[in-house]
């Protein structure tokens, strides 16, 4: 699908292919937040979890990524991973047009849930999920996650569990009540 993600910057999203895997790795490295996976792992989600990764491309260069899965035991909730923009391309819209590709992916499979865990240090995860539940009239919820403990010392911080839904099929529909 190409996108106009904004007036000067045309780019193509789409779900990843197997060949993808080594740019996301390099990319995920760059990001300097999140924590990187070997490049065997990217391979991995690229062919056996092609239709929930998403890319956004410029110029034939991978600038976006965003990987999800369904959990087997929740199979009305997609939960997002990772989500990365290369530094020169941040601030123009493009996470939100890959949770936007991946919201539209997941209402045509019924999914009725958006889940995500961020760390209480980064606020900019915070406020593009934030910015996208309010987007979808979607309830946010945050739970707790993954405490430090369960990492090896000192390897990770808390991170919180986000939970946004009901997700609407059609995002103009009335927000529906969270039970």
């Amino acid at each position: 699908m190409n996108v106009n993600v904004t007036q000067s910057l045309p780019c193509t999203i789409r779900n990843v292919r197997k060949g993808d895997g080594t740019d996301i790795w390099k990319l995920v490295q760059e990001s300097g937040t999140l924590d990187v996976n070997s490049a065997y792992c990217y391979i991995m989600l690229c062919e056996y979890f092609a239709d929930s990764c998403i890319v956004a491309e410029h110029n034939r260069n991978i600038i976006g990524f965003v990987s999800a899965l369904r959990p087997p035991e929740m199979p009305d909730t997609v939960f997002v991973w990772q989500i990365a923009v290369r530094a020169g391309y941040r601030g123009r819209g493009i996470a939100e047009a890959l949770l936007r590709t991946l919201y539209e992916t997941a209402c045509r499979d019924r999914v009725r849930f958006m889940e995500t865990t961020i760390a209480p240090s980064n606020k900019a995860s915070q406020r593009l999920f934030a910015k996208m539940a309010k987007t979808w009239k979607s309830a946010l919820v945050t739970k707790e996650g993954f405490s430090s403990q369960l990492f090896p010392e000192g390897a990770h911080e808390t991170e919180k569990l986000i939970r946004i839904g009901p997700l609407r099929h059609n995002i103009h529909d009335r927000m529906e009540t969270v039970t």
